[in-house]
């Protein structure tokens, strides 16, 4: 700050602040002087001085030649401020530690992850190597070939494709974007990228959802349940049936009548996934009845956008069992890291503001589910998702390599990168012809308005009205325009390119600037970071005295953006996007199509757009200097103009639209479906009444034949029903819970980690993985009891209360539920079903009812084990045969616990520990109460015992994906499948068997479990019954400085109610009031 004489103007208001401050404290000593004082303070320090020693001791010097009074103030003011520079400098020693931390595990886990998967090669994996000897990069012919055995099939049975973006104003026709920091360039994308990707012969209907939103404050076409974008193929081909096309589908989500901006919208993600999962319910059922005889069309890919869609496309791949595909657009922990760099805001203050830790935690949880991400620079790949503890580059160069040679990756997973620039419509583009260049200001004859000072050029055709709002700015508008299109937000870093141009003499007297930021009617209404952007604009344009050689239009339409590249590239001028980082930069490629050359950032996307291109200038979004003269150079150099232009139109068609959706669906061929595609529908619909209303979801069972290692998936073949029942009769009659036990002691013995099922079957072969299959089908109306199907509404019992000595479920709970049943019995109603969902196992919560004279009939349902185990104890006196063996298969995706069973014991030592001490063991694994898709651990020591985020984050370094509980009063730690969990499961219910997830009612705790906040969010019903749960696990959920619950759930919901009392007749009261009619 040395040298700029302009900073006393500062300091001299903010004395002057202070002296007003002083007499009116004398008139009033109760008035909130304090408020001022800080904010004037604020603002010298965020904006004037940017925490800079040197210019702090500076401006001291400079305003101690002023009077004695104002030099002690100003003192007085300086070292306050050195004080916060202080402070600032300890959060970043703070933050330096943390980082260094987290690298630490980083390269501990991916140590032990490599070090673990050489252990485990064994001889006999050599002779599954490719025989062929093909290198690695045979990974791209499979991709081919995979992709065109997919267009054969797409082309008989068509695609459909199911993308999510939550946030923003999402509409096809007249977006406002620019409007708010949600409705941007993500908007634009995902709502073209729908148009394109149903133009494509393979495809037959792509739904985007998002939130419905029918607030007065916006317009009403956003309360729109559905809106067509199109129908029809870029081949011209006819349109295939009267559900064809893309659809933009509104899912109602937390106040209906309030536009909520994205960091307040996570409390409403599990509302919106059950919306979201009984539309494509729905829609898969239509499908199937116009193109498969009735066979259920299930979507091929769920597309989550930005990581609160990724979120919720997570919860539906667990609960349809479809591969999920991520597009992060910006990550939170990048945001973060520069946001630290600043200094301006603690980690906690940006927490609060942004919600930063509820966004990282989504995204990492969308990695764990995701088969592939999607990413628009190479850059993306490796500086930011680098960052994640879900992906490590190395890690996933190793696995791919051992997956590309058809070697076990022991259940390891990292997934997939893919680099696909977006695409772009190129039917509103007009490139300026060069016979309508600008080639000299003769050219152009400028014709004088006598009214203003400001030249017009002629022109035989009427100017679009943008042209006018633009050029009523410039005094000489025929000069080359150096055009910017970005929102005033401070990341796109306006203002220095506001003085590249105003310190730049030269270049003002060759060009004007046009500043297109957003839509405004009035600065002081707007968002604090864009309302302080174009403050700071407008005084940098007054400083450098610009006026007449800047246009900034207060409003433009979405359908003006193609006329004002137009009007730039007439100019012959220039675009430039100097944001600090730029994740990719579309406006680039339109302005590259409209024949405009770039100067861009360095950082992010435009270099690989650059690359490709070579349409212009690259430079560091810091340096002013370099901004300058790289747009110096563009406007001065004719033949250099002309070169980088004619380089852009050359090579634009690479970012097309057909492009983009081709690269797209050879991607997501390569994510085969988990789900078989053979019909059930007799066997589902078996009891069932014609006209019942659960008919409609009977076709949506199915069990995965397509077994997943590390995320690449390896066919097993379509299967037939005949060849199941021919592969059956090879079984004989033998005990299928014996043929399950077979099973697993077959992958402990193939290679000492209980694996996967896939490895299983590659070395016992398929025909008894098929068989298997096979028997679960043959068995299954013997398996779900008839009346679960007929019910309308559902009680679910999840009171975490335990006792602390023996572990069982409390006798005042039992109590509970014995009162509800005879209550709801005595109604007569055979439509209300009951279901108990606890962290016990099976045996005891059996045994627990019957010794409590708690008939064990009269439940539905049991979700035990956390969600690793669904029993149905209604439908036949023998125990075993009452497990949900389809829900074993659902469960199973990722499913690696032998690797588990071997790691966890190095997870469980405190920081920094190598090697256990005697004694010093914080989880002490319980094999009596393990089971196939559980592993259990007691807990011995909870002061040294990691959090559950501890837990995932070291899990997720080594490649390992996984649920883990506290549970049982945090006596005990389950570990379990990914897709297991109890909120998994009743949406598992839901898909199964056709229970509306709105008619369910569960009564919970105040609170519980460590995956109790799962169990509020949704479009269930909850009564919250009080003076039940004595212990509680919740305080091992998460590590300080995360987030907290008011972020994944809200109390205040209408869905959730509180008993005023623990009786039964309170509960029952409190569920009549949210809807429940026996």
């Amino acid at each position: 700050m040395a040298g700029n004489e302009w900073i006393n103007g500062y300091l001299e208001a903010i004395l002057d602040a202070g002296e007003r401050i002083d007499d009116h404290r004398a008139h009033d000593e109760g008035s909130d002087t304090c408020v001022l004082a800080s904010t004037a303070t604020k603002y010298f320090v965020e904006e004037v001085v940017g925490h800079d020693e040197s210019a702090l001791y500076n401006t001291w010097i400079k305003a101690t030649k002023n009077t004695q009074e104002r030099s002690g103030r100003l003192e007085n003011l300086c070292w306050r401020i050195w004080h916060m520079t202080r402070k600032k400098k300890e959060i970043q020693w703070d933050d330096a530690r943390q980082l260094a931390h987290h690298q630490m595990e980083r390269e501990n886990g991916h140590k032990a992850a490599t070090d673990d998967i050489s252990e485990e090669m064994s001889e006999g994996e050599s002779k599954y190597e490719n025989p062929s000897g093909h290198s690695d990069s045979s990974g791209c012919q499979i991709a081919a070939e995979v992709h065109e055995e997919s267009q054969v099939q797409t082309k008989q049975r068509r695609l459909y494709l199911v993308l999510i973006s939550l946030h923003g104003l999402v509409r096809g026709d007249d977006m406002e974007l620019g409007r708010d920091s949600d409705t941007g360039g993500q908007v634009k994308y995902v709502v073209e990228f729908a148009r394109a990707l149903a133009m494509m012969p393979e495809v037959y209907r792509v739904d985007l959802l998002t939130r419905q939103i029918c607030s007065p404050d916006v317009d009403s076409s956003y309360g729109e349940p559905t809106e067509m974008l199109t129908s029809g193929t870029y081949d011209g081909g006819q349109e295939l049936g009267e559900s064809s096309g893309a659809y933009i589908i509104r899912i109602p989500c937390g106040p209906r009548d309030k536009y909520i901006r994205k960091e307040l919208l996570w409390p409403y993600t599990q509302e919106f996934s059950d919306g979201a999962l009984a539309h494509i319910l729905i829609m898969a059922k239509a499908l199937g009845e116009q193109l498969s005889g009735g066979e259920p069309v299930w979507p091929h890919v769920i597309h989550g956008h930005y990581a609160d869609a990724g979120n919720i496309a997570a919860l539906l791949s667990g609960a349809l069992n479809v591969p999920m595909v991520l597009t992060g657009h910006s990550l939170g922990r990048s945001k973060l890291e520069q946001l630290l760099k600043q200094g301006r805001q603690s980690k906690e203050d940006i927490n609060a503001t942004y919600k930063i830790m509820r966004r990282i935690e989504a995204e990492e949880i969308s990695l764990d589910t995701t088969e592939l991400v999607i990413t628009s620079t190479k850059q993306e790949i490796e500086q930011q998702w680098g960052l994640y503890d879900g992906f490590d580059v190395k890690l996933e160069k190793v696995l791919r390599a051992r997956m590309q040679r058809d070697v076990s990756c022991h259940g390891r997973f990292m997934p997939r990168m893919s680099v696909i620039p977006p695409g772009m419509d190129f039917s509103n583009v007009v490139v300026q012809d060069a016979s309508d260049m600008v080639e000299s200001e003769i050219d152009m004859a400028p014709v004088a308005n006598p009214d203003t000072s400001v030249v017009i050029p002629p022109s035989p055709n009427a100017t679009p009205p943008i042209w006018d709002e633009i050029m009523r700015f410039l005094t000489n508008p025929h000069k080359p325009m150096i055009l910017a299109l970005a929102r005033p937000d401070p990341k796109k870093n306006i203002t220095t390119l506001l003085r590249a141009f105003g310190e730049c003499r030269p270049l003002r007297e060759l060009a004007n600037l046009t500043l297109i930021m957003g839509n405004r009617d009035d600065i002081d209404d707007m968002a604090g970071g864009s309302g302080t952007v174009l403050t700071m604009a407008l005084k940098l344009i007054d400083k450098y005295d610009l006026y007449g050689q800047v246009a900034y239009p207060k409003h433009h339409k979405q359908c003006d953006v193609p006329d004002i590249y137009r009007l730039a590239a007439k100019t012959k001028g220039v675009f430039i996007n100097p944001a600090l980082v730029e994740p990719f930069g579309l406006t680039l490629i339109e302005a590259a199509a409209h024949g405009l050359p770039m100067v861009a950032t360095n950082n992010g996307g435009p270099v690989d757009i650059h690359r490709v291109l070579n349409n212009g200038l690259l430079v560091d979004p810091h340096d002013y200097q370099g901004i300058s003269a790289a747009l110096l150079k563009l406007v001065a150099d004719r033949s250099l103009w002309s070169e980088c232009r004619r380089n852009g139109l050359k090579n634009i068609h690479l970012y097309s639209w057909p492009e983009h959706c081709r690269t797209y669906l050879m991607r997501i061929a390569l994510c085969q479906t988990r789900r078989s595609q053979w019909q059930r529908e007799t066997i589902l619909n078996e009891g069932l009444e014609p006209d019942s209303q659960q008919n409609s979801l009977r076709d949506a069972t199915n069990i995965s034949l397509q077994l997943s290692v590390d995320g690449e998936k390896l066919s097993l073949g379509s299967l037939s029903l005949s060849s199941l029942e021919d592969s059956e009769k090879g079984l004989g009659n033998c005990d299928l819970e014996d043929t399950h036990k077979e099973n697993e002691e077959n992958k402990e013995t193939v290679d000492g980690s209980n694996g996967s099922h896939l490895e299983c079957t590659l070395y016992n072969g398929v025909n008894q993985m098929d068989g298997l299959l096979a028997r679960s089908i043959h068995n299954l109306p013997a398996k779900v009891p008839f009346l679960i199907k007929k019910r309308k509404k559902l009680i679910v019992f999840a009171v975490d209360s335990y006792d602390m000595l023996t572990g069982k479920l409390t006798t005042a709970l039992l109590q509970l539920i014995q009162g509800a049943l005879n209550a709801i019995k005595r109604s007569n109603t055979r439509s209300v079903g009951f279901l108990i969902s606890t962290a016990l196992t099976v045996s005891k919560t059996l045994s627990m009812l019957s010794e409590n004279g708690i008939a064990v009939q009269d439940f539905d349902a049991l979700i035990c084990g956390s969600g690793s185990q669904l029993h149905y104890p209604a439908v036949s006196a023998s125990r075993e045969e009452n497990y949900d063996l389809l829900y074993d298969h659902h469960i199973d995706y990722r499913w690696n616990k032998g690797g588990i069973r071997k790691t966890m014991p190095r997870l469980m030592l405190p920081d920094g520990e190598e090697v256990p001490s005697k004694g010093e063991r914080a989880l002490v694994e319980d094999e009596m109460q393990c089971n196939t898709h559980l592993l259990t651990y007691r807990v011995t020591k909870m002061a040294i015992a990691p959090t559950i985020c501890e837990l995932r984050q070291r899990l997720r370094m080594r490649g390992l994906r996984c649920n883990v509980v506290y549970c049982q009063n945090a006596t005990k730690l389950h570990v379990l499948p990914l897709f297991a969990s109890r909120c998994q499961a009743l949406r598992y219910l839901f898909v199964q068997w056709g229970l509306d997830i709105m008619n369910m009612y569960m009564i919970v705790g105040e609170t519980g479990d460590t995956d109790y906040e799962q169990l509020l969010g949704g479009m269930h019903k909850t009564v919250i019954v009080k003076d039940f749960v004595g212990g509680s696990s919740e305080a091992k959920l998460r590590a300080c400085g995360k987030y907290h619950r008011g972020e994944s759930t809200l109390l205040d919901s209408p869905n959730i109610l509180t008993a005023e009392t623990s009786t039964c007749d309170s509960i029952l009261d409190t569920l009549q009031k949210l809807g429940f009619k026996a």
